[in-house]
């Protein structure tokens, strides 16, 4: 262990006078940490030097590469931060400074009573960024490395780190363009989250590994010539895929029938050349050469990525039948699409700021604006993670101005963006000159014209129901939140009482106790959680969704799952193993409340406590008391659709019931009303627990033309026509 590597690969880019303070740093953090050993038993010092390495490697300025080595000095070496500054200089212990606080960060990921401190945290991280973005790279760094030992933790210590990494850093190293890192920590993450298949997917690309390496080395002899012929300078290289996007290209084509093999980009070659006009002569050299697969070609030189990334992107077939993706760029932008806003970081004193650099991380300053129009610190978390970290659209508006948006986008998202009234009086939408639902999702190019009237009321509060897909940002979405909470008091009361029985009705609840769900939801007001709930400040059904998951449930269900509920999977008054059977009236599934009934013969009966059976019951001593216990299996469940009848729309149905993978036991076609053109539906479906079963009961209803869904027991019949809710009347039925 020494100083040579991080000297070695600094002195590459960075004069002499600025290495002594590196070498500085070093030898001041080597001693502060003296003594002290990290869990692996090696000393401390080693891992503030492998941050910094990182760092060096994307060509960080001194101050970066000083503070990474000084970044654990303060919180474990006791040591002020006034101490670093008069030292190393205010610069540095500004940045000592803020990875300290980022380092106090806990995230919890995966403890959903904990989200509000997440989110505070995540705020205080982009905050720290927007004064000086150093600080992240030191973060992320930092982050790779103990990612690159987290072998010394236990299996649970394991998990939770990566799955931190895997939802927070990873995507923040793509949002920043910082290709290099963030292969690196999604790969690591993938490998401790789910480690059989990251052993699979590796064996798997292992397996033909030689027989690649060799089809590579033959096409870029070729390639090579060719070039040579046409008197073009270029580098041409294989490119490795790596294990987790392999995997996600995996599931992807898994969904639509196709095999490993079909799989084109795992066969890769990178052609850099020195000019944007070589690029194409490359891609002509290259088409001339082997024929070009369609719709397999993206100009993202002349399309930037919204992180900057610039490339050419062709697909084509070589040497018989193997498809070969070919990625073809010039130095410079291969070198900002592996260290992205780094590869622009610029600190000299008295040079001008780098216009590229930024143009490249003005979402961050946006971000640092919208987190003031935000009323708490989880909507602030939901619209880093919707609207930053995911991939973006770029649209334009009739003028010609282009905005960027995430992925998924609708019109209303847009009108929005541009402007807050433009959203609240939105009466539809033109795309590219012709009209479109307001729930149409964007994409690159589009030009959007947003139709408005003054004389509407407003925004509707369907846009707020997601599984209608009418906004997308959370900027949209917490602009119409506010719009609503200005309303009547009493308007919002009313309309947050209607949405909790309709919620808790639909999964199968018949008696609410409104008081008790307010304070567990931190409102000692049962008014002021209802109004919350109407103006959608809060929403039903994620208020559903967490008093379901307070239980536990069983795990994700296998292949080899039993069908139905097997005596493991509950234990009554603390004892398993005794004779036990899921009753049929009610249908109980993990996460509801449920008690026994002793029957004469058939030992005890599993009801939800809500079930009017056992309400009824006179024999109160038959009730014993019963818990859910882990157990990988699949319980079937009675829902009911109600829904404007057209032609395709079982059809439909069971499509999103097939994409969430769950089995379709039975469909029942139970009433129809020719008056007006209504039917209901009953499906039995296989679940793992009431989570998942909320989510399929959310998706079946964002289907075109559903009216409901809600939950019954086998033994109840769907209602008349005649008599159905009055949520029938919120949504205006198909033309046909």
């Amino acid at each position: 262990m020494n100083l040579d590597e991080l000297m070695e690969k600094a002195k590459t880019y960075l004069p002499p006078e600025k290495l002594a303070l590196v070498e500085n740093a070093y030898k001041y953090a080597q001693k502060a940490h003296e003594g002290q050993t990290r869990l692996s038993g090696e000393p401390y010092i080693e891992h503030p030097l492998q941050t910094a390495i990182t760092l060096a490697a994307l060509q960080l300025d001194a101050s970066s590469l000083a503070a990474a080595l000084l970044h654990d000095v303060p919180e474990n070496c006791n040591i002020p931060i006034a101490e670093i500054e008069k030292k190393f200089g205010a610069e540095v212990a500004r940045l000592v400074d803020g990875s300290t606080r980022l380092g106090k960060i806990s995230w919890s990921v995966e403890d959903v009573a904990r989200r509000e401190s997440q989110a505070k945290n995540l705020r205080k991280m982009l905050v720290a960024m927007a004064e000086d973005i150093r600080v992240v790279f030191i973060k992320l760094a930092d982050r790779l490395h103990n990612m690159q030992t987290l072998d010394v933790h236990s299996p649970e210590k394991q998990r939770s780190i990566a799955h931190e990494t895997r939802e927070i850093y990873a995507p923040l190293a793509h949002r920043l363009g910082i290709w290099e890192l963030k292969w690196q920590l999604e790969d690591l993450s993938f490998r401790y989250m789910e480690p059989e298949r990251y052993r699979f997917v590796a064996r798997l690309v292992a397996s033909r590994r030689t027989e690649r390496e060799q089809f590579i080395t033959q096409v870029i002899q070729i390639l090579k010539e060719e070039f040579e012929k046409a008197g073009l300078h270029a580098e041409v290289s294989g490119r490795p895929k790596h294990i987790y996007s392999i995997f996600q290209k995996m599931e992807k084509y898994a969904a639509i029938g196709k095999h490993f093999d079909d799989i084109h980009d795992l066969l890769a070659l990178r052609v850099l050349v020195s000019t944007v006009a070589d690029c194409y002569n490359a891609l002509g050299i290259i088409h001339n050469l082997w024929h070009p697969l369609p719709d397999e070609f993206d100009d993202h030189i002349a399309n930037p990525k919204p992180n900057g990334y610039q490339s050419l992107h062709t697909t084509v077939l070589c040497l018989g039948t193997t498809a070969l993706e070919v990625q073809i760029r010039t130095y410079e932008m291969h070198h900002i699409a592996e260290y992205g806003v780094a590869a622009h970081w610029r600190y000299k004193e008295g040079e001008k700021g780098d216009i590229r650099f930024e143009e490249r991380i003005s979402w961050l300053r946006q971000l640092i604006d919208w987190h003031r129009e935000f009323s708490g610190a989880e909507e602030f978390l939901e619209s880093v993670k919707t609207d930053i970290f995911n991939d973006q659209v770029f649209v334009y508006t009739p003028k010609g101005e282009i905005k960027d948006l995430p992925k998924g986008s609708t019109p209303l998202d847009f009108a929005y963006r541009v402007h807050t009234e433009l959203g609240h009086f939105c009466i539809g939408t033109k795309v590219n000159g012709k009209l479109v639902p307001l729930n149409y999702q964007l994409k690159n190019g589009d030009v959007v014209e947003i139709l408005t009237t003054r004389g509407g009321k407003g925004p509707s509060r369907d846009w707020l129901r997601p599984n209608l897909g009418y906004v997308n940002t959370s900027g949209a979405r917490e602009k119409i939140r506010q719009f609503f909470k200005k309303q009547a008091r009493a308007e919002n009361i009313e309309r947050g009482k209607e949405l909790l029985d309709i919620e808790f009705k639909r999964i199968g609840i018949k008696t609410i106790d409104r008081d008790a769900v307010a304070k567990q939801f931190k409102y000692d007001n049962q008014d002021d959680f209802l109004a919350a709930i109407g103006y959608g400040g809060v929403s039903a059904h994620s208020i559903a969704l967490k008093l379901a998951v307070q239980t536990e449930t069983p795990r994700a269900v296998t292949e080899t799952a039993k069908r139905e509920m097997s005596t493991s999977s509950v234990s009554v008054l603390g004892v398993g193993d005794m004779l036990t059977r899921m009753a049929q009236c009610c249908q109980p599934v993990a996460g509801d409340p449920i008690i026994g009934y002793i029957t004469r013969s058939q030992g005890v009966a599993i009801h939800r406590k809500d079930c009017t059976n056992i309400v009824h019951e006179k024999e109160r001593e038959r009730l014993v008391d019963v818990d859910w216990i882990g157990a990988e299996a699949v319980y079937p469940v009675n829902i009911q659709v109600e829904a404007w009848d057209r032609v395709g729309l079982v059809r439909d149905i069971t499509s999103v019931v097939a994409e969430q993978k769950v089995n379709i036991a039975s469909v029942t076609f139970s009433n129809r009303d020719d008056h007006d053109h209504t039917t209901t539906t009953l499906l039995t479906i296989e679940t793992s627990g009431l989570p998942q079963l909320l989510h399929i009961m959310g998706k079946i209803e964002g289907v075109r033309g559903v009216i409901s869904v809600s939950r019954v027991g086998s033994e109840e019949t769907a209602p008349n026509v005649a008599a159905r809710p009055e949520s029938r009347l919120d949504k205006n039925p198909p033309k046909r």
